[in-house]
């Protein structure tokens, strides 16, 4: 090769090698991130107790260099989230950098002292990447949010709240207009509230149970909460009746769990065999009676908002009481315990194969083999109040059709867990199983129920 021709090649990648060192000082003098996008995301449409807030930010030229989120609220400034990161060189194009990220606080009266009624700012703020001589500025965004720290108001306007364990009941009473949900909270459970016809302006009642094993009345409580997470609560109840209930002991055996068993598992989706009877006729008394119960709950959330009932409840015609409400069952196999359960119902018994008639007027929301139920009918009475009826040998109505008090809906048996011929019946609130003795009894109904509804409940005893 001629000199010349080396002297030639050797410039081109001199100066090659100079735009290159050129490009890259430019970068690393230069090239900062993009500015980053902010949304800013409430749970709830301002702050109260306790609101949850997300924050989604995203830069994906270099990746975030700084993050940083605040409330604001006067001259007071709390920073609820802040967090630093390594972006990408300026001079690289791709590799590790956090280009998106997710801030979550609550913000609320619980969170962060001193908070103040009136308006607060959500402040956002992030930094892209920077260079040796160039700091960008943050990319800010911000969001106002109203601060309202006060719970609704209850006023309660009926009276002589007289409830027993395991019981039932109604309660009267109004809302102020920031109310979004109200409702009785009795422990774990919530008995919704509903507008009270004819009863005037802002009126509402709860029809409520009282769990058999609550011992405290004083977590039986009024409540209603606003749209950003106050609560208000009164206390209610008059007089509170604690119920001793009987405990009785129950013998399995093989033959009985050979014929009760296999049924209720082959009529049963889902199921898998447990390995032996016994621990299959356990997990039918354990974990489908709680699958059977939590399927009540989601029925009575279903229920239709009004009376479809206007009389006393019907008890089974010339029956005999073979187990009352909330039983405590000892079950033994071989002279051991192997399982304890409560009993919430009643069972009755007259003659094989019985007719079995609505206790009162309603529509059907079950009608099928259920579970432990074996056949079973359940109906609902409105505003979450259901009857249900066990182990039937037949079935005379169908979901969805409406029956009559007295209407016959099936015949007594002995299918799902039953050891002889019976039904087991049970009324329910929310779900929640209650003594049906009340609802039987003509007094109750109009002392206890009625004359609080006064004309909004038309009762003919």
């Amino acid at each position: 090769m001629r000199s010349e021709d080396r002297r030639g090649r050797g410039k081109r990648w001199l100066w090659l090698t100079i735009l290159v060192l050129a490009a890259t000082a430019a970068l690393v003098t230069f090239r900062v991130g993009s500015k980053p996008s902010i949304r800013i995301e409430p749970e709830m449409p301002g702050i109260g107790r306790r609101t949850p807030i997300t924050v989604l930010i995203t830069e994906p030229s270099r990746g975030l260099g700084k993050v940083k989120v605040e409330l604001v609220q006067g001259d007071r400034v709390e920073v609820l989230a802040e967090r630093e990161y390594e972006p990408r060189a300026a001079w690289k194009f791709w590799g590790p950098a956090t280009e998106s990220e997710t801030l979550e606080a609550e913000v609320g009266s619980e969170t962060i002292e001193h908070l103040e009624t009136g308006d607060a700012v959500i402040r956002a703020s992030a930094w892209p990447a920077g260079t040796w001589l160039r700091h960008p500025d943050a990319q800010i965004h911000e969001l106002v949010l109203p601060v309202r720290l006060t719970p609704p108001a209850i006023m309660l306007r009926s009276r002589q709240h007289y409830v027993a364990q395991g019981g039932a009941g109604v309660v009267v009473y109004a809302v102020g207009d920031s109310a979004v949900e109200d409702g009785v909270r009795v422990g774990n459970w919530w008995f919704p509230g509903f507008a009270l016809a004819g009863g005037g302006e802002a009126a509402r009642f709860a029809l409520f149970a009282v769990p058999f094993d609550l011992d405290d009345p004083n977590q039986l409580v009024l409540e209603a909460t606003d749209d950003v997470g106050n609560t208000g609560t009164v206390r209610f109840v008059d007089q509170y009746f604690v119920k001793p209930f009987k405990r009785d002991t129950i013998e399995v055996n093989d033959r009985f769990m050979e014929r009760v068993v296999p049924p209720i598992m082959g009529n049963t989706p889902g199921v898998e065999d447990q390995g032996n009877l016994l621990d299959n006729y356990l997990w039918v008394n354990r974990e489908l009676r709680k699958r059977n119960s939590a399927h009540l709950r989601e029925l009575a959330a279903g229920s239709r908002q009004r009376f479809l009932w206007d009389r006393p409840f019907l008890p089974m015609s010339n029956a005999q009481v073979m187990s009352s409400f909330a039983d405590r069952r000892t079950y033994l196999y071989q002279g051991r315990e192997v399982d304890q359960q409560d009993h919430l119902g009643f069972d009755l018994a007259s003659v094989r194969h019985a007719d079995i008639q609505a206790s009162n007027s309603g529509q059907v929301v079950l009608a099928r083999y259920f579970g432990i139920y074996g056949n079973a009918v359940a109906i609902d009475h409105g505003y979450g109040l259901m009857s249900l009826y066990g182990h039937l040998s037949s079935i005379a109505v169908e979901e969805g059709q409406t029956v009559e008090r007295g209407q016959v809906i099936g015949r007594s048996g002995e299918t799902g867990l039953a050891g002889g011929d019976h039904v087991h019946f049970t009324l329910l609130v929310g779900g929640q199983p209650v003594n049906a003795v009340e609802w039987w009894d003509s007094a109750w109904i109009r002392d206890r129920f009625a004359a609080k509804l006064e004309s909004s409940f038309e009762f003919r005893p």
